[in-house]
């Protein structure tokens, strides 16, 4: 059985809504029309970190610093703000498949950690997504830290893995639903192996879902073998695709200062906003490259384009 992608969720259980399965079928195309976004055609909205060579966040920087090119044209910045001020849309993808059993019970321990110092109250929100041979949402976006605590302590580890369909529906479903979308971060955290089995999404599907709607992605792995594997390769594209950071801690015990380090990344971003000239409404994909002016010696990490929507 594999995943059929729907937007409407149908409850199983206390509480834990699943995105519903039903037999194979070919792939989807992502224009289909439950797959649809509706994109202002005029505003590109960026998300990015400046840091040093040695790796130190740089959050000193104002408007006047930066400048954008898009399809190596330079742009005119309209609005830019320090993203600590803005408010957060998290969502966090847990692996809850048999791959990560024996040290599922850490990583929950973490996960919680992690949301319990990051989330502002009545300003941020998260959900928690788990996954394994389907994908569940077990709490949508809320800023009930109890509500997500328990959605976190309540998972159970078993089945396979559909990690791209976990990041298509979230972003379709949940990290959209804020408006206007300049106004808001959206960041999906993924605590996995990478390695997917059961999606009726592709890899690409879920990336470019993903981009339109504006989404930064971390991912920490769970591979703690230390050799490289083909899931490793998949997380470090997602997060170099969005402008997120992929971290491999070797250990268990070093995941707690992986999700302190996307932490501290996400209270030490800026944001900008430009009208591309000319406008494109041909959906395609653009690319975009912000530069700190005069400062070679800094690293702007960001994505590294967009979807113009196709009108």
């Amino acid at each position: 059985m594999k995943l059929l992608a729907v937007s409407i969720f149908t409850a199983v259980g206390l509480g834990v809504l699943v995105w519903a399965q039903a037999p194979a079928q070919p792939e989807p195309p992502i224009s289909d029309p439950q797959s649809r976004i509706t994109l202002d055609v005029t505003r590109v909205n960026i998300l990015y970190t400046v840091s040093d060579k040695k790796g130190r966040f740089v959050t000193n920087l104002d408007k006047q610093d930066f400048e954008v090119f898009e399809n190596k044209k330079k742009q005119n910045i309209l609005e830019f703000t320090a993203e600590s001020d803005l408010p957060l849309r998290l969502a966090l993808l847990i692996d809850t498949s048999n791959s990560v059993r024996d040290r599922f019970r850490f990583e929950q321990e973490a996960a919680i950690e992690f949301l319990n110092s990051l989330l502002r109250p009545r300003t941020d929100k998260a959900m928690v997504v788990s996954f394994d041979t389907a994908a569940e949402l077990v709490s949508d976006l809320t800023d009930d830290h109890e509500r997500l605590v328990k959605a976190i302590q309540d998972l159970r580890p078993g089945g396979g893995t559909a990690l791209y369909d976990a990041i298509f529906n979230s972003c379709r479903d949940q990290l959209m639903k804020d408006q206007p979308r300049h106004k808001f971060r959206r960041a999906i955290v993924i605590l996995s192996d990478g390695e997917d089995n059961q999606s009726r999404y592709t890899r690409d599907q879920a990336l470019e879902m993903a981009q339109k709607a504006d989404v930064v992605m971390y991912t920490v792995s769970t591979n703690i073998t230390r050799i490289p594997t083909d899931g490793d390769k998949v997380l470090k594209y997602f997060a170099a695709e969005t402008g997120g950071l992929a971290l491999f801690p070797f250990k268990v015990e070093d995941l707690s200062q992986s999700f302190e380090n996307i932490s501290n990344e996400l209270r030490s971003q800026y944001n900008l906003l430009y009208r591309p000239e000319p406008v494109h409404a041909d959906g395609l994909y653009h690319t975009v490259d912000i530069k700190v002016k005069n400062r070679k010696e800094l690293v702007v990490r960001a994505r590294k384009g967009y979807y113009a929507p196709r009108l």
